[in-house]
């Protein structure tokens, strides 16, 4: 009989009826051996759903309903496949996918001992070679990546263009560990990577995997806050040839040739890359001259390669680094004045001041204040897989590094540039203004090395390291001066010399404990030996050395709680040695001491067909961590000290969404708080010997903005049409480590618009246009600035400098793919 009770049971039954969801379940296999092939990503297209082969070659994609989908396969060391599965009837369906073995080792081998997967419990983000090629306009690469998690960049010139920085997590481009190919790039002593030395390096990238958080180990610098993971162009077994031009605001343009040979008798390619990137600059005199090439060369076997590559990058940029005073910024007369008397500026000084634009200003307007430095780049590496389960990568490296910043300065003692005064009759001249350049002409070199085993069962293993080698010389000369006094042209007026040796072993497992729980480990020791020439305990100016070793462990879980949903934990402990000034500018006693990082990361990851979400908390406990604190050490110099106890914590949140067939919205949210428990501010008082001393509590890290957001909704009227809205706010920032709110970077909220068209035809096989309107609704922000005070006749004085950036701007492009 219906009774309402089956009424009811009916209608809690209909929508699963309705909304029934079914499972393409299958195996992968080796095609030759017919063996099972684990850790395979498969792929459904134009959905979020992707799974990976387990240790039998299983897998599993869910929450699906009828139709037809197109499976992508694709696993290291085989050729991708594409299969097929219509979905008609009410129930799962089973299929069989054979990878056919590659005929030629493939690049991915390179920087795999230095990549993490899905298993390896760390906090990531991947970009294509396609995602970075739709907003590859010319900017640098910090840019390329604005939209990633927890990521905030800055722009010294207002555009992108230049000197250009990146913060990820709060945490800056000194404490990003950077590497290409696997090769360190971070500079030995700064240890920052200066982007503006690696013009349109972006045109010759594969793709890049950015960990967040310490991530694993690598070769270079240590990782406090992530790693970029690039890899540069692959095996393109085609020929081909590619025209890049774009223009833009503040006369921006960008130049691209490359081209490539395919693979030659099944064995050999090339490839190479000629650029040119120019611009005005959106700050007055900010213009930036920059080229590059890239060029490689390799032979590809059944298990070996041999690839050589070489890139270079020349930079000529007008200084743009001093930033702008508070009052030019905001237009206060008095304050400007005020700054006038303050900073003894001379009448044509304070002129220019007076009556540049607010957001434009740039003291410099020396015609050659510029920053001309030039970096080449050499790596042969050699890969070579023994057999399924092993296989071994070695790279040798040399980069050559030489250039200046050439600066006009005013008023410059004789003495402190070793130079005699000058007596003319009864007059005595102490002081001459003159034209220097500041050198720095360095050699990095070294080798890297891994060797990994995969069991295609239970185990992945891989063992590698690094022994790196770095020569330093840093010269200054007067080029031009007043009064020559006792000078003569080219005369260094002072010489430094730095060598460092940067030796590192690490290995790392995953081991799959059953089909869905495996265990991650990974454990580095890196030993660091650095010779400067530095200050003794008599203040005299000699040759140091400081010997570090560090231990570096790793542990990470990871879970499949289904084929759509993963939960990992991890704890990591990092650490990383001072840079060149803290060195150097201190004595063996007042040295501060290397930085600790504990790190805890729990993460949950779900795909769907529509949609995909991942959420990650993390807690990075910092111990003797690096600050600005204004205190003048023993040797008169504001070093960075070390605090006691601070730390970041955080929750970061991203989703993607198909709302429409042609509509997905893809966005991302970091909430966090970034505190030092306990400091101290030392500020000069001129009135008295002594400084003064503030003291916080829970005060909020400098540059480390608690709410991170980006979002982009792409549509897509019709095949080959991209519409694309972007998104981002970064909230307040603070420019030191006092939370004071009149020492502070104003939240912005950003967004763009781009527009690509591609248009395939018989004789030129791709026509794509760009078009980018930047900070569309002409947003007025800061991205960057420094503080600093001081008390004199009784008053505390301080001066803020900002980064203004540049308001609604566009860049166009036209590439050609033949």
């Amino acid at each position: 009989m219906f009774t309402k009770k089956s009424f009811a049971a009916l209608l809690l039954l209909l929508p699963s009826l309705a909304f029934a969801q079914y499972s393409i379940r299958g195996k992968v296999n080796n095609k030759n051996s017919h063996e099972s092939v684990a850790g395979a990503t498969i792929s459904i297209n134009n959905t979020y759903i992707a799974s990976q082969s387990k240790s039998d070659g299983t897998f599993e994609l869910s929450n699906l309903k009828k139709g037809t989908y197109i499976l992508h396969t694709t696993f290291i060391g085989f050729l991708s496949t594409t299969d097929t599965v219509v979905m008609n009837e009410n129930k799962d369906a089973d299929i069989i996918i054979e990878l056919e073995e590659s005929p030629v080792l493939m690049d991915e081998v390179i920087v795999s001992a230095t990549r993490v997967d899905e298993r390896g419990a760390v906090a990531n983000s991947q970009l294509s070679k396609t995602q970075i090629g739709e907003q590859n306009l010319g900017q640098d690469l910090p840019y390329l990546l604005n939209q990633l998690p927890s990521v905030v960049t800055t722009s010294d010139a207002g555009a992108g263009v230049g000197y250009t920085g990146i913060h990820i997590r709060g945490v800056d481009a000194t404490r990003i560990n950077v590497t290409i190919n696997g090769i360190p790039v971070n500079d030995a002593e700064s240890q920052g990577a200066y982007w503006v030395d690696l013009p349109d390096i972006a045109s010759s990238i594969d793709n890049i995997q950015v960990q967040r958080g310490v991530g694993s180990s690598t070769n270079g610098a240590g990782a406090f806050g992530g790693s970029l993971n690039i890899q540069t162009t692959k095996l393109i077994p085609k020929g081909y040839g590619e025209y890049n031009s774009s223009y833009g605001s503040f006369n921006t343009w960008k130049n691209t040739v490359n081209a490539g040979s395919g693979l030659i008798n099944d064995k050999f390619a090339v490839d190479m890359r000629l650029s040119k990137v120019s611009t005005d600059g959106f700050i007055d005199r900010a213009t930036s001259d920059l080229r590059s090439y890239y060029l490689s060369g390799a032979y590809y076997g059944k298990n070996s390669i041999i690839k050589f590559i070489t890139f270079s990058g020349q930079e000529e940029t007008y200084q743009a680094w001093n930033g702008i005073p508070e009052s030019r910024l905001k237009g206060d007369e008095q304050g400007m004045n005020d700054y006038i008397i303050r900073n003894g500026l001379a009448p044509e000084e304070a002129l220019q001041l007076l009556n540049s634009d607010s957001r434009k200003f740039n003291q410099f307007t020396y015609k050659n204040q510029v920053d001309n430095y030039k970096q080449d780049y050499y790596q042969l590496h050699f890969s070579h897989e023994f057999n399924r389960n092993w296989n071994a990568n070695l790279a040798f490296h040399f980069t050559k590094g030489k250039g200046y910043y050439e600066e006009y300065k005013n008023d410059q003692a004789f003495s402190s540039y070793g130079l005699s005064d000058i007596t003319i009759g009864s007059d005595t001249i102490t002081s001459t203004n003159l034209v220097r350049r500041r050198w720095l002409d360095n050699n990095f070199y070294g080798a890297t090395y891994s060797l990994a085993y995969n069991s295609n069962k239970k185990l992945v293993a891989t063992i590698g390291g690094a022994l790196n080698k770095y020569d330093g010389l840093h010269y200054g000369e007067i080029i031009w001066s007043q009064y020559a006094s006792n000078s003569t042209l080219h005369t260094s007026y002072y010489n430094d010399t730095a060598n460092k040796i940067d030796f590192n072993i690490f290995a790392k497992i995953i081991y799959s404990v059953t089909q869905k729980f495996s265990f991650y480990a990974d454990m580095q020791y890196r030993l660091v030996n650095y010779s400067f020439l530095g200050y003794d305990d008599s203040l005299k100016n000699i040759q140091q050395t400081a010997a570090l070793d560090f231990v570096n462990p790793k542990l990470g879980l990871h879970y499949e709680i289904n084929s759509n949903a993963s939960i990992y934990l991890s704890y990591s402990i990092g650490h990383k040695e001072p840079s060149r000034d803290d060195y150097t500018q201190s004595t063996p006693t007042s040295r501060p001491k290397p930085e600790t990082l504990n790190d805890l990361e729990l993460g949950y990851r779900h795909n769907l067909k529509v949609a995909q979400w991942a959420l990650n908390l993390y807690y990075m406990e910092y111990q003797n961590q690096l600050v600005l604190t204004g205190e003048i050490n023993d040797v008169g110099a504001y070093n960075r000290a070390n605090v006691d106890n601070s730390y970041r914590a955080g929750i970061e949140a991203g989703f993607g969404i198909k709302l429409l067939k042609n509509l997905s919205w893809n966005a991302n949210l970091t909430l966090s708080k970034n505190k030092i428990l306990n400091f101290k501010e030392y500020i000069d008082n001129y009135d008295s010997t002594a400084q003064r001393v503030n003291i916080y509590s829970e005060c909020d890290i400098a540059f480390s903005p608690n709410v991170i957001a980006g979002s982009t909704f792409t549509y897509e009227p019709i095949k080959n049409l991209k519409f694309s809205f972007i998104s981002k706010y970064v909230g307040d920032q603070f420019l030191d480590n006092t939370s004071n709110k009149g020492r502070k970077l104003d939240a912005f909220f950003v967004n763009d618009v781009r527009i690509n068209y591609i248009i395939k035809t018989k004789y030129i096989r791709e026509i794509g246009f760009t078009l980018a309107l930047n900070n569309l609704f002409g947003e007025q922000y800061e991205s960057n600035g420094y503080t600093f005070g001081y008390i004199a006749g009784g008053q505390h004085t301080v001066e803020n400098f900002y980064y203004p950036q540049a308001g609604i701007n566009f860049m166009a492009g036209l590439s050609l793919k033949f």
